[in-house]
């Protein structure tokens, strides 16, 4: 539950609490709030084994954490009955990789202007200073 809280954080809690609540009433609020949250953990327990018993038997083995999508996705691509372990380990991406590059390059097709290989970095030739572009009386 407190997994990100790092030791200058605690340090800096502790110091907090015992400046609010004093050092003589410091153990009765920790104790209140430990007190509250197992009664907050029973209820939640108590709330999901309410919900189990109504879903009925063929719901015995459904878990609150499987509403997690992430936890969701991971339980069905593990699962070995979709076969996604062999459609995984079939997948070659440095293949895939060089036939999409040789796509790109034109290796395996015919070949275009200059020589198969088109200069994306050359910038469009831009009209001389003589040259006006076609005016076009309707566009105006």
């Amino acid at each position: 539950m407190f997994n990100d809280i790092g030791p200058l954080e605690l340090v800096t809690i502790v110091v907090l609490a015992v400046l609010v609540f004093g050092p003589d009433k410091l153990p009765k609020v920790i104790q209140d709030v430990m007190r509250t949250i197992r009664k907050i953990r029973e209820f939640s327990e108590s709330a999901k084994q309410d919900i189990r018993q109504e879903l009925g038997p063929e719901f015995k083995d459904f878990e609150f954490e499987d509403l997690n999508p992430k936890t969701f996705l991971r339980k069905q691509l593990e699962n070995e009955d979709l076969g996604l372990k062999e459609i995984r380990n079939g997948f070659d991406l440095k293949k895939e990789m060089a036939e999409v590059t040789d796509a790109v390059h034109s290796r395996d097709s015919d070949p275009g202007p200059a020589g198969g290989r088109i200069d994306m970095t050359k910038k469009p030739e831009d009209p001389g200073r003589d040259e006006r572009p076609a005016f076009d009386p309707d566009a105006t």
